[in-house]
């Protein structure tokens, strides 16, 4: 870190109206291990394993390459945009800048709910896995209170500043790549019990485009393993040379990422003990049973903590980007609350009442499973939608700068190309949205099926009404920023 790059970032972001009193603490290495933990390939692979398996059979393995493709075409196009506005906050000052306050607050709107279920869907997801590491039946209010336990935890560790927000993360880096590494190889080595044909064997799915409907619906998991290089951004007032340090970062992560998703997922394909089992569902939890089988109880617990400290560093991510999203959306005088959340400690630069927001906010969501686990579930299915839609907000936000004469200015640009691959991010992002909400459990309750439509609706509705009575965008903005 040289005076001379800090100084730059200083007069990069007093050219856009700012002021800064960051730490800006976090290494190259740090900023893109946040957006490898917030993506987690081992959190997003064995928490949705099952539900691909069972929608779509081996094949859908081929949706990790698929959807990394048109995420690494939504990454490009934030790649331009926060190297021209390497602010904290990420999604809601880049919309503000590309189209306006409006926009903007929406944008953010979309995004802080889809965080905070996102913190809740991570947490109530890993309680599970703790149950099977401490080898106790503790039931769905044990899960609960694990998952509560686990909020508490990653927000007492942001707390404490950004300098260790960067080494824990970095530190969650080292253990799931190399636990990744370690588990699959130890798979394929010892473990391999199916031939690399089962990729492309559809089962009892069809043939041809009939199979069709069965890959797409399986898809979705993979949709939910590449997002999170969004969060290198949200922290850019805290990294040096952000203008070209974060756009390497974002795309990193989709590579590393997205790479030890496919390989962690081949694994447990080539090793699961009985295909038609995973398929049908007689086999509840495959990841489980590949593992026990292939390892021992004694294994799978080694392996455990490994997975147990990947949810953590994703928790810790995840609400660190919610945290800075909240903060620059309070800068701005944008929210309810905006002059106490606009607000950074003295000691550890870190938002310090916006992360106590993004720790209570999903504890509450949690608490509900206490006494309606349906409802839960219906809220947490709104976690990976709302972040597709706020993403695609941004790239629209681009499309629509760009139409108007916008030209990136950033130290990373698209040239000649920006256009093209902004409008194919654009279709790809709408297509993926549509497949995602698409109702496909007839058979369940309509707040099932209809999950994500519905909890879409009642974000944008409350959003909408919001900023048409109370007026955010008009407010005053606040220059203050430190306490």
């Amino acid at each position: 870190m040289s005076q001379t790059s800090l100084d730059h970032d200083a007069e990069q972001l007093k050219a856009l109206g700012l002021k800064s009193e960051f730490d800006r603490s976090m290494s190259f290495w740090e900023n893109f291990s946040l957006g490898f933990t917030y993506l987690s390939p081992v959190v997003g692979v064995y928490s949705v394993f099952a539900l691909a398996i069972q929608a779509g059979g081996p094949p859908m393995i081929w949706n990790y390459i698929l959807v990394g493709f048109g995420q690494f075409l939504v990454c490009l196009v934030f790649g331009e945009v926060v190297s021209q506005y390497p602010i904290s906050g990420g999604i809601y000052p880049w919309s503000l800048r590309l189209v306006g306050d409006r926009f903007a607050w929406m944008s953010a709107w979309v995004y802080a709910w889809a965080l905070f279920t996102s913190v809740a869907a991570v947490a109530v997801g890993g309680a599970p896995f703790l149950n099977n590491l401490l080898g106790i039946e503790l039931g769905n209010t044990g899960f609960i209170w694990i998952a509560i336990g686990m909020i508490i935890i990653s927000t007492l560790l942001n707390l404490s500043g950004t300098k260790l927000l960067a080494q824990v993360a970095f530190f969650g880096f080292i253990c799931e790549l190399v636990g990744a590494i370690i588990v699959g190889a130890s798979l394929l080595f010892f473990a391999k019990v199916n031939s690399i044909s089962i990729l492309w064997n559809t089962f009892s799915f069809g043939d041809g485009m009939s199979y069709f409907p069965a890959f797409l619906a399986s898809s979705v998991a993979a949709m939910f393993c590449y997002y999170g290089f969004e969060a290198c951004g949200d922290v850019a007032e805290e990294t040096p040379n952000a203008s070209s340090a974060i756009p390497k970062s974002m795309r990193m992560t989709i590579y590393i990422g997205g790479g030890a998703a496919i390989f962690i997922c081949l694994a447990l394909l080539l090793s699961l003990p009985n295909v038609e089992k995973a398929i049908s569902g007689e086999d509840a939890d495959p990841v489980t049973t590949t593992l026990t089988h292939a390892m021992g109880v004694t294994g799978y617990r080694m392996v455990i903590v490994i997975v147990m400290i990947s949810f953590l560093s994703c928790l810790l991510s995840l609400q660190a980007a919610a945290s800075r999203l909240l903060f620059s959306f309070a800068r701005d005088g944008m929210i309810f609350g905006s002059q106490y959340l606009n607000h950074l400690s003295k000691k550890g630069k870190v938002p310090t009442k916006a992360l106590l927001v993004t720790g209570i906010i999903p504890i509450i969501i949690t608490s509900i499973g206490h006494w309606l686990q349906d409802a839960v579930i219906t809220i947490i299915s709104f976690a990976s939608c709302g972040i597709y839609v706020a993403f695609q907000m941004v790239v629209f936000g681009a499309l629509y700068a760009r139409i108007r004469g916008w030209k990136p200015k950033g130290s990373f640009t698209l040239g000649k190309y920006g256009f093209v691959i902004n409008v194919l991010a654009l279709v790809y992002g709408t297509l993926a949205v549509s497949n995602m909400v698409w109702p496909r459990s007839p058979d369940e309750p309509w707040f099932i099926n209809y999950g994500m439509i519905f909890t879409s609706l009642i974000v944008l509705i409350t959003g909408i009404f919001y900023l048409l009575v109370a007026k955010p965008h008009l407010r005053k903005k606040y220059a203050k920023n430190i306490s």
